[in-house]
Formats: C-alpha cells, sequence, structure tokens
C-alpha cells in the first residue's frame, strides 16, 4: 500500500496501541528552563529520567540578551535547570557553552535532528525539524514528565495534509512570504488537527534555512507538526554535523526512503502557485492576517464570518480600512527568533543595511551562540552596528517578550517573528511580521516598505 512520508515515520515509532492511541517511542527530547514543572513532578515521585542520553537541555526562552536583563527569578530557572540536567545526567547547551541557542536552531545546526526521527520539546515550534523529515512536534508539560520518565508518549494519530508549492519564486520573495501566504489561504485553523507536508518544485528549490522557516510556522495554520521529505540539500546540510551518525553515507542510503509514496493519499490537499506569492505582511492581530506588502488594510465587512475578529485587530492596531500597508510607519525592528534568526536569515537583512542607516532603533539577536559568532566572522554584525541596530546575544530574545526584551505600549513592531497575537512582544505592542529583508527595509525607511524598491534580488 502506497504510504505518506508522516505515515512511515508514525508507523516506524508505534511501540503499542490502545483504541484510538498509539504508545510512540520518542528519540530525542529537548528541554528548556521552562521545563521545571516537568522536573518537580519528577523529583516528587523519587523517578530517574530513563533517557538521558536521548534527552537534551538548551538554555533559550528566558535567557536575557543583553547582560542587565537577568533578573532573580530569570537566574533561578536557568539555575534550576543546570541542576536537573546534572543531576539527572542529561547533556546541556547552556550558557557560556557555545552551542548554546534556540533550541529550535540548536537541534539541526548539531546534527541532533536527523531524517526518520520522532522528536518533542514543551515547546510548539518544536515543528521547525520537521523540515528535515523529522517527526517533531510540541507538547504540555505532563507530557514533558512523561517522556522524560518513559521516553515514550501516547498519541492520537492526526490527519494529513499536502501543501504543494510550485513555480519559481520572485526576487525578494522568501520562505517567510510563502507560509504567510500559506497561513492567509487556509486560515489560522486550516491545519488544525493535521500532519502537514510540504512539496513541490518551489519547496524542493529552498536551502534548509527556509525548508524551517516553513515548518515552524505549521503551527502558525493550526498544524500538529511540519514535514519536508529529505533529499540532496538536506543531505548536505547534515554532513559533517557534531552528532551526524558516523557511518553518513549509510544513513543517507536509508533516508532516501522516507518519502511519500507515489499514490499514496491525504486527508487534504492544497495547492499554491508560487509565482503569484508577494513580500507578504500581517496587519492584525493574527498570522493569517497577512498580505501582499502592496495591500491595503482590509474591512470588517472584506471577511464574512470573521468581522468581529477584524473590528477588534484594527481597533488593537490602530489601523483604518483602506490604509495602505507600505508606507505605514513603524517605531521599532526586531531580527531573530526561532523563525528567522539563522544565519542565512542575518545575511538577508544585512544585504539591505549594507551602507544604510536605520531611522528607528531596533536589535538582532542570532538564533544561537555558533550563529552569532559566525555572524561576526563574516562581518555581518558590524553590517548591523554600522547601520544603527543592536548586536546583541542568542536567545528568544523579542518574540517572547519574558526576558527582558520588549516594545513600549503602542508602539508599532516591525518583527521576523512568528506570531503577532495581542501583548506577545510586549503589552500593548502592534506586532506586523515580515521577512528578516523586509524588516531590515522597514529599519532603513522607517515604515513598511516592498524590500524590492531597495534591492533587486534579496533572497
Amino acid at each position: 500500500m502506497a504510504r505518506t512520508l508522516f505515515d512511515k515515520l508514525w508507523q516506524s515509532h508505534v511501540i503499542a496501541e490502545r483504541g484510538e492511541e498509539s504508545l510512540l517511542f520518542v528519540d530525542r527530547h529537548f528541554v528548556h528552563e521552562g521545563a521545571f514543572h516537568a522536573f518537580d513532578k519528577l523529583d516528587a515521585r523519587g523517578a530517574c529520567v530513563a533517557r538521558p542520553d536521548l534527552t537534551i537541555g538548551v538554555a533559550d526562552h528566558y535567557v536575557p540578551t543583553r547582560p542587565d536583563g537577568w533578573d532573580p527569578d530569570i537566574v533561578r530557572m536557568v539555575h534550576d535547570l543546570e541542576k536537573s540536567c546534572r543531576r539527572h545526567g542529561i547533556r546541556l547547551f547552556g550558557l557560556g557553552d557555545p552551542r548554546q541557542g534556540i533550541v529550535h536552531v540548536v537541534g539541526p545546526q548539531e546534527g541532533l535532528t536527523l531524517p526518520g526521527l520522532l522528536i518533542v520539546c514543551g515547546d510548539s515550534h518544536t515543528s521547525t525539524q520537521g523540515a528535515l523529515g523529522a517527526f517533531a512536534f510540541g507538547i504540555g508539560a505532563t507530557e514533558v514528565s512523561h517522556v522524560l520518565a518513559t521516553q515514550t508518549l501516547w498519541q492520537k494519530k492526526p490527519k494529513t495534509m499536502r501543501i504543494t508549492i510550485d513555480g519559481a519564486l520572485s526576487p525578494g520573495v522568501t520562505a517567510k512570504d510563502m507560509v504567510l501566504t500559506i497561513i492567509a489561504t487556509i486560515g489560522a485553523d486550516g491545519a488544525r488537527g493535521h500532519a502537514v507536508e510540504f512539496s513541490g518544485s518551489a519547496v524542493r528549490a529552498l536551502s534548509m534555512e527556509g525548508r524551517m522557516t516553513l515548518c515552524n510556522m505549521t503551527i502558525e495554520a493550526g498544524g500538529r507538526c511540519g514535514l519536508i521529505a529529505p533529499d540532496d540539500v538536506t543531505f548536505a546540510y547534515l554532513r559533517g554535523r557534531p552528532y551526524a551518525p558516523p557511518d553518513f553515507d549509510a544513513a543517507v542510503a536509508a533516508w532516501r526512503h522516507l518519502h511519500t509514496d507515489e499514490g499514496a493519499m491525504f486527508d487534504r490537499e492544497v495547492r499554491i502557485d508560487g509565482t503569484g506569492i508577494a513580500p507578504s505582511v500581517t496587519w492584525g492581530t493574527s498570522p493569517e492576517d497577512a498580505l501582499p506588502v502592496t495591500g491595503y488594510v482590509p474591512a470588517a465587512s472584506d471577511h464574512p464570518g470573521q468581522e468581529q475578529h477584524v473590528a477588534d485587530a484594527l481597533d488593537y492596531m490602530a489601523l483604518q480600512p483602506g490604509t495602505p500597508l507600505e508606507g505605514l510607519p513603524i517605531d521599532r525592528v526586531f531580527i531573530g527568533s526561532c523563525t528567522n534568526g539563522r544565519l542565512e536569515d542575518l545575511r538577508a537583512a544585512a544585504g539591505v543595511l549594507r551602507g544604510r542607516q536605520v531611522k528607528v532603533p531596533g536589535h538582532v539577536s542570532p538564533g544561537s551562540a555558533k550563529v552569532k559568532a559566525e555572524a561576526e566572522a563574516e562581518g555581518l554584525a558590524a553590517i548591523f552596528t554600522d547601520a544603527g541596530l543592536e548586536w546583541r546575544a542568542s536567545g528568544c530574545s523579542m518574540c517572547v517578550a519574558m526576558n527582558g526584551d520588549r516594545g513600549a505600549p503602542g508602539e508599532r513592531v516591525a518583527s521576523s517573528t512568528n506570531r503577532n497575537f495581542r501583548g506577545r512582544q510586549g503589552k500593548g505592542v502592534r506586532t506586523h511580521l515580515m521577512s528578516p529583508a523586509m524588516v531590515a527595509a522597514a529599519a532603513v525607511t522607517g515604515a513598511i516598505t516592498d524590500v524590492r524598491r531597495l534591492v533587486r534580488d534579496v533572497s
């Protein structure tokens, strides 16, 4: 029987079945400082971590990007993670470790994320790692405790969806624009309850970094996880990584079977013409509130069935229907996050900023300490600082606003992150999601700007 990639990944991890649920073996379990509840539950039972060799600790969400960002609660959480990892024999990429960074950046970067693995973490954007052909998804605190104790997890098998994007992307259009277009097309609940596989010529043409951006934001469409079948781009990316398999060629031979078979059926199919995708930006308080940068703020009547959402979003964002998105003044910019904090993202933003000065404040936080070091070695950090932006340490930073990095009430922020919910980047902050290059363009002009006006060929 023809099987989808997801079917293959699921079936290879089933240990037992109970009604509609299956007990799955977990190959990699990432934990960050937010996992303290799970460790507390484990300690209360006097239990041990079942497979410390398959568990990896990473300090990321609460870690400040500025020396003055530490407060007693953050210090305690980071130290608690260190103590938990030490007590249970878990390897830790903590403060001062050159591998430290956002967990969803660190896994692929170190070669801990591999095709065919089942990977979990107490964070929804674990789906990022599905870009390498892994079954990766976020879990709750109780599930984190269960995985720590058993290295297994009960799950109900999700439905499957394939999103096919064919056609060459135009200059200036990136993976971020692709995924914003997808979410705007199918809606914030359009993939709810589905494992989503991305396919098509436009997807295959993406770098690994671009593929990770796609899978990262699958969650914003309601998906359980995002997947892309591994290919030569994947294998080239993984070769030589610290934790890549010793017999790499044998591993590649096995990984080549991880694809959807001809004739396999999905529960839902969506097709999008890649040639019609433009640089995009959000105008509201959900990632589905996205339009081409050349568009106009909609009216509530433009969205039947969502009139109240649109009206509330426009009120919060202080926008009037019919206002052009391009030219809308912004107050601050942020470049970084697990969505767009990799080296390729920083290169794209630096390409726009090179030789220019910004008109608004903002900062750049690379996705990991390793990305930071590479960006500094390439001279990218100097481009950002010369342009007038702050260059900070790695971490989740302004994406979650729980580490001291946030905007001020009423500020309009151009951000390369994944969520524009109310208060996501600080109380009263109005977030506009866009690609790193688009954020850089907004920084230079002080307003939302079509990056194609500044750079002819932005990738």
